[in-house]
């Protein structure tokens, strides 16, 4: 498995296997943030949602859907993207640090987290879950 720096970033794909995209942790940053590059889009999300949205599924016990959608669409409660922008997530809102590029923490987040085995995806061609492991 990559090492999740720049230089040697982890290798991903979207939960339906339609996009290939990369991610690795740039602890330079204040505070550190994950960063994902999916063509050339780049967003970036607090690095700490890799042990906290971990420590949230495993409090929710059971499959979680994604619910990935964009910044400037709500998200559907219950869901993977809504928790990762809702005010009672341990850090009080959104993981996406860059304004525009906030949203599509359900579709490039829980990739990672099944990458680095605390999680199990769903690889349907959409409305996929996650639980944690």
């Amino acid at each position: 498995m990559a090492a999740g720096t720049k230089d040697d970033p982890w290798q991903l794909k979207t939960p339906p296997g339609s996009s290939d995209y990369t991610m690795y942790r740039d602890e330079s940053a204040d505070p550190p943030v994950i960063v994902c590059q999916v063509g050339s889009t780049r967003l970036t999300y607090l690095a700490n949602a890799i042990d906290d949205l971990h420590a949230w599924l495993k409090e929710q016990g059971d499959w979680v859907p994604l619910g990935a959608a964009d910044e400037q669409k709500a998200a559907a409660d219950g869901t993977v993207e809504a928790w990762g922008r809702s005010e009672s997530n341990p850090v009080g809102g959104w993981y996406g640090t860059r304004k525009g590029y906030r949203g599509r923490f359900g579709m490039y987040l829980p990739p990672l987290l099944e990458a680095l085995g605390l999680a199990e995806l769903t690889h349907d061609a959409r409305n996929n879950s996650i639980r944690a492991l």
